[in-house]
């Protein structure tokens, strides 16, 4: 491989071009995907570039789907949202008692 160039492996590209993108979502032409781009139902292009991210393609699609990302919250996420349920009651407890005062 020459110094400064990048080999083709097939490796599958997460940046995708407009026309990609496009092909990608199945839209049946470039303007109806600028359409949906302009009308906030796709994401547009990463800032700076004219190169479409296919997983926000995805979240974004899943996200109007109603499907949700299957992401294991982490013992650390686990552990701070009971530490921040319990604070929440202990919250609302406090706000009762001084209601019925």
């Amino acid at each position: 491989m020459a110094r400064g160039t990048v080999e083709n492996l097939a490796i599958v590209p997460r940046l995708l071009t407009r026309q990609e993108a496009a092909a990608y979502c199945r839209c049946e032409s470039l303007s109806a995907f600028s359409d949906w781009v302009r009308r906030g139902i796709l994401p547009g292009p990463i800032p700076g570039t004219h190169k479409w991210d296919k997983k926000a393609i995805d979240s974004t699609l899943d996200r109007l789907s109603g499907l949700e990302p299957t992401i294991e919250p982490s013992p650390f996420d686990q552990w701070k949202a009971e530490q921040d349920a319990r604070a929440d009651q202990g919250h609302s407890h406090h706000v009762q008692e001084t209601r019925q005062r």
